[in-house]
């Protein structure tokens, strides 16, 4: 393989990227704006459409959200690669309008500002252009490989159905899963994600008794109170040697100041790579639910969870493509964990999984911009596109003509 022909296709058809990276930041896709999400997976099917990818879209399950969207190019058959991106934004169009966010070219920087230029509307142009550049330089490997794009309406809320209709395309199985989520650049080298952590969400409700908190004190029963006799526990579950956070994001209760507050509310997030300290933490955040010493009754709840992906040998394996693959380039490749979540967790299960693989940029989910500078909003750097297209174009062919990931 020559990595100057994948060089010079990639900055032949850079120009072309952009341009799709800027028609899909137009469109505002925040997660809750169906019509919105679905302009961008209909603009997205379009452009890939030349390159013989047949469009389908599936609702999601969850109410008020749009389609996703899956292109598929069968080739010869076989296990398909599947090719990870989202249509959907954090940012509502009340937002991008107040902050003025939208598309800002700033050559001078090497930036270019506006929603999702890195997550993940530029990791969508990224794989339009990787396989524009292996259709002109691998044809054979273009042709030949079954391929699945797949593109998420809701991963911002990180629902699980996305992976379950995902897996049923691929007939539960496939050659590799690479999601192209923004990858970071360093000093040490490129960030090639191998691991996520999982995540478990609770609720805890407190039922006190209101009285009067002037004549009738000694009647009421405070629900913060029962609440804030709890919360050193859940929060000391952190644990740097378990690689476990517990995050305590939001507390309520109460009305007015001279009233025994009857109910108060908190909810958390914990955080770990391994399931059994995930497990752990669970077990006694259920273990809260009954009286609290004051009398109030707590309720536990778990409002949500998400599996680790905890990466190893297959995640290994199909890295050692991307690492040989970068120095080719004389570049180098590391392999990273992440403490975020992304369709990694939910669909890693299918084959050798790895994550990071799209352009590099920063302040993901972030419109504000100050005059001092201390706060800018989301943006990419277009100069990371051709080296991180190239080094995944190379990898991909060692995959496809079995150099590993299995």
């Amino acid at each position: 393989m020559n990595a100057s022909l994948f060089q010079s296709a990639a900055e032949q058809h850079l120009p072309a990227a952009l341009g799709l990276l800027r028609r899909l930041v137009a469109i505002n896709s925040f997660t809750a704006n169906a019509a919105g999400v679905d302009e961008v997976a209909r603009v997205t099917a379009a452009a890939f459409e030349p390159l013989g990818f047949e469009a389908e879209l599936v609702p999601c399950v969850t109410p008020g959200t749009g389609h996703h969207l899956f292109l598929t190019r069968r080739g010869q058959g076989g296990d398909p690669i599947v090719l990870v991106t989202h249509s959907d934004t954090v940012f509502p169009p009340e937002e991008e309008k107040q902050n003025n966010f939208k598309w800002d070219e700033r050559p001078e920087e090497g930036r270019i500002y506006g929603p999702g230029t890195v997550d993940n509307k530029g990791g969508t142009a990224l794989i339009w252009l990787i396989l524009h550049m292996l259709r002109d330089v691998a044809p054979d490997v273009f042709e030949r490989t079954h391929w699945i794009v797949a593109a998420n309406a809701a991963e911002e809320i990180t629902g699980d159905d996305f992976g379950r209709v995902t897996s049923s395309r691929c007939g539960g199985k496939a050659r590799a899963v690479l999601v192209f989520e923004g990858g970071p650049v360093d000093a040490q080298g490129w960030h090639i994600v191998t691991s996520r952590k999982g995540r478990s969400t609770w609720r805890l409700s407190a039922e006190g008794r209101a009285a009067h908190a002037g004549s009738k004190h000694h009647e009421g029963i405070n629900a913060i109170d029962a609440l804030a006799r709890v919360l050193p526990d859940i929060a000391a579950l952190t644990n740097a040697a378990l690689d476990r956070t517990v995050n305590i994001g939001l507390v309520q209760g109460g009305t007015v100041v001279n009233r025994v507050p009857h109910e108060a509310l908190a909810e958390w997030e914990c955080r770990a790579s391994d399931p059994a300290p995930l497990q752990q933490a669970d077990d006694f955040f259920a273990s809260l639910s009954g009286t609290a010493a004051n009398g109030a009754k707590l309720r536990a709840e778990c409002t949500g969870h998400t599996d680790a992906w905890p990466g190893g040998a297959n995640s290994a394996s199909l890295f050692h493509l991307w690492r040989e693959a970068a120095a080719m380039m004389n570049l180098t490749a590391l392999s990273v964990p992440r403490g975020g979540l992304s369709d990694a967790n939910h669909l890693w299960r299918l084959a050798p999984t790895l994550d990071g693989l799209g352009p590099y940029g920063n302040n993901a989910h972030c419109s504000e911009r100050t005059a001092d500078g201390s706060k800018l909003p989301e943006y990419v750097e277009p100069a990371s596109f051709v080296p991180k297209a190239v080094m995944n174009a190379l990898a991909l062919v060692k995959l496809a003509q079995g150099d590993g990931g299995s």
